[in-house]
């Protein structure tokens, strides 16, 4: 890739377009080995920009003018004070709901302008996706109003109060740490109030400033926080303090770790190494098997997923939870930064960036100490000293990744603790000719086509343009998920070939402003609110959706699709085995993978049938 324009591509736009679909997956999944998404290497240096810039740097000056033990000219100050956990967490929180976090640029779908998120959520009649709008009284309906921009502006002030707020000292702090500060229990009610009440009248937010992770700092923050700034507090209770902080980033690397097991994640590390800028050409090949002819996963990608993945993601935090020695305590969060530092270089789609760098960046201050005297085994869980509050942190932690893991499609795969596991509720969109177009209809949405058209400084040709929103596709199809799609599309359409394909997380990020992975986003509700404004045919969008797969370590577990028509609704149900999935080219070559279906709406026909056999035909036959 250039620093400007994107690297050649493998042939000219309008001679690819003219290939039929599985050719085109052919060639954009072996391009993707060693280009990747193949994005100007300027859009990386604008990502590195706001990650050091805008978030780092910007977030550490924001706590060195409200503290007074924190100095931006002295970065030893940045690690041994606790009030640097509190203030960059709001910080992130806050640049995550504007927009200018993980959701911001082309690596998540927003090409021009670069930024959603509020630019969306401040302007009523654009949709929004209330979690439970048939139970939940005062939540009804789709659409976004003035009490909804008005309440998204409360949660944008509930996020700078926290921040501007000048430090507290702590009365008490052990022995050999040095003098420390919070912020004011009082300063996370307001948040606390409003960003449930947002969430219940739209999920898409409440996600969006990555909810599970930030308001649990900021609940135990308020609750303990209280406790240690009173009169009466003793060291004791920071201790406390520090190490429910700790169970809660524990928890969330530990529970990201368990949702690695099983056969999905080994399919998200090669396509995540070959979009990384970094990386020599033989590198990235070396994670596939024989590119470009077999695109499994490689031995060394086994080796990166399940031993420098997901063992060092659960093994790691679970030492240093129980760990009372400093020096193994700092080798952990060395370690532990060293992971982040990793996955930042590579740029994953949907760049979680910020998060990293905070994660990192936090590990180093729990672990590494307080001060000249600071010892691990103060700061250890085994020294918790009021043990009746460990039930509540541990239940309310744990909560989501549990129920999520057991029922994904209660859950979103956020508060699942199932990010970039490969595991995820996925779908891909097929529209007729015209019918992407219809989609500038809605309120505020402008379609990738047309964005890409505009892109400065090289702007997009037409072709150009669905050359590259096809890219994403093709990623979709080098996961594991994105063959059981595609599988499923092969079966229903006999017109495949002339119809637009998206993927779908880019298409929720056009219309709902935010998606961060998660198919809860683009799932049928989504689509009966397209329905409900274009009004559109049978067969005139059809998505292949699927949903997380349960204990995904359970190999025998199958993972459930369905098939949504926007003027029909949901049409067919069905599962497959991933297995059969992940054993797969991305490109099909021996044609869709084997669906069990479990149920089609009445009178409903598939469209499609391939030489003269019946769907049934052939599902006998397998």
């Amino acid at each position: 890739m250039g620093f400007f324009t994107p690297a050649p591509e493998p042939m000219p736009a309008a001679e690819l377009l003219a290939l039929p679909l599985r050719d085109r997956l052919r060639v954009l999944t072996t391009t993707w080995v060693t280009e990747g998404f193949n994005t100007p290497r300027m859009l990386h240096v604008v990502y590195v920009l706001k990650m050091f810039g805008l978030y780092f740097a910007v977030g550490l000056a924001i706590t060195s003018w409200t503290s007074s033990t924190v100095a931006f000219t002295d970065p030893a100050t940045w690690f041994t004070h606790i009030i640097t956990y509190q203030k960059l967490a709001v910080w992130l929180m806050l640049l995550e709901v504007i927009g200018l976090a993980g959701a911001f640029g082309p690596l998540c779908g927003h090409f021009v302008p670069m930024l959603g998120n509020i630019r969306y959520w401040i302007r009523p009649g654009t949709i929004r996706m209330a979690p439970w709008a048939r139970k939940v009284p005062l939540t009804g309906g789709d659409e976004r109003t003035v009490f909804d921009v008005v309440l998204f502006l409360a949660v944008l002030a509930a996020l700078v109060f926290p921040l501007v707020v000048d430090a507290a000292p702590v009365p008490h702090v052990p022995v050999g740490t040095t003098a420390q500060e919070l912020i004011p229990a009082y300063a996370f009610i307001p948040i606390l109030v409003v960003m449930p009440l947002m969430g219940l009248r739209d999920k898409v937010i409440f996600l969006a400033a990555r909810s599970e992770q930030y308001l649990p700092i900021m609940l135990w923050s308020a609750i303990l926080g209280a406790v240690v700034l009173r009169g009466g507090s003793t060291a004791a209770d920071f201790v406390d303090l520090v190490i429910v902080f700790k169970i809660i980033i524990v928890v969330v690397w530990v529970g990201a770790g368990v949702s690695k097991l099983g056969e999905h994640f080994i399919n998200v590390i090669p396509p995540m190494i070959s979009n990384s800028p970094g990386q020599p050409d033989f590198l990235k090949k070396a994670h596939y098997r024989d590119a470009p002819t077999d695109l499994r996963p490689s031995r060394l990608a086994w080796f990166m997923a399940h031993v420098a993945g997901t063992t060092v993601e659960i093994v790691i935090p679970l030492v240093l939870l129980l760990v009372t020695n400093s020096a193994v305590a700092m080798i952990g969060a060395v370690v532990i930064l060293a992971f982040h530092i990793f996955i930042t270089s590579t740029f994953p789609l949907a760049v979680p960036l910020e998060w990293n760098v905070y994660f990192g960046y936090i590990a180093i201050v729990l672990w590494g100490g307080f001060g000249d005297g600071f010892d691990a085994s103060t700061y250890g869980i085994w020294n918790f000293h009021h043990g009746w509050i460990l039930v509540p942190v541990f239940a309310l932690a744990l909560f989501g990744p549990i129920l999520g893991n057991l029922r994904p499609d209660l859950v979103s795969f956020l508060p699942s603790m199932r990010q970039y596991a490969g595991n995820w509720a996925s779908a891909v969109w097929a529209m007729r000719p015209g019918i992407e177009e219809r989609l500038n209809e809605l309120p505020l949405v402008e379609n990738q086509i047309d964005q890409l058209q505009r892109m400065a400084p090289t702007p997009y040709s037409r072709d150009d343009a669905e050359m590259m929103l096809q890219k994403a596709v093709c990623w979709r199809s080098m996961h594991s998920q994105g063959r059981g799609l595609l599988s499923a599309m092969y079966e229903h359409l006999d017109d495949i070939e002339s119809r637009t394909m998206r993927e779908g997380e880019f298409m929720c990020n056009t219309i709902l402003g935010w998606n961060f992975g998660d198919g809860h986003m683009h799932d049928e509700r989504l689509i009966a609110a397209i329905q409900n404004r274009l009004g559109l045919e049978p067969g005139d969008l059809v998505v292949a959706y699927c949903e997380s797969q349960a204990t995904p370590w359970k190999v025998s577990t199958p993972q459930r699709y369905r098939v949504i028509d926007a003027a029909l609704g949901v049409v067919e149900r069905g599962t497959w085995q991933v297995s059969d999935c992940v054993g797969e080219q991305p490109w099909l070559p021996n044609g869709p993978v084997p669906l069990d279906v479990s149920w089609n709406a009445p009178g409903f026909v598939r469209q499609h049938t391939l030489t003269g056999r019946t769907v049934d035909d052939r599902m006998m036959e397998r």
